[in-house]
């Protein structure tokens, strides 16, 4: 039997959010998704994902401010993350991977390499 990985997909863009969503369901995923930085952290906490994908441009706050309190928190701070943004700055690339993302791509971005993306980082495992 195969394991279902759970993926929080923070997403404040309803169009993107439901369109990935159902890439990463179609591939096996169970997704859980939240709009803003507040319900974020309440669905990190409570869903404890394998996974977040996560925009920066955030209502509530920024994607690089729910990093650090991912990382700050003892039940999240294991969980990978990886930013889909559409700022494509080299500062805020480097933030976050400087913060510990597991990876960052910019918007516009193509569906196979957030897949490969996804698998490299959950280890292969759907």
């Amino acid at each position: 039997m195969t394991i279902r990985r759970k993926i929080l997909l923070v997403e404040d863009d309803p169009d993107i959010s439901r369109g990935l969503a159902i890439r990463l369901k179609a591939k096996g995923y169970d997704v859980v998704a939240a709009q803003d930085a507040t319900v974020a952290m309440t669905m990190a906490l409570r869903e404890q994902p394998d996974l977040v994908i996560m925009d920066i441009g955030l209502p509530g706050g920024d994607g690089h401010m729910v990093m650090d309190r991912l990382t700050r928190n003892t039940r999240t701070a294991a969980t990978p993350v990886i930013f889909l943004s559409a700022r494509a700055q080299q500062s805020d690339i480097q933030r976050a991977l400087d913060q510990g993302a597991a990876g960052y791509l910019t918007k516009p971005y193509r569906s196979e390499e957030l897949l490969s993306m996804i698998e490299t980082v959950l280890g292969g495992e759907d």
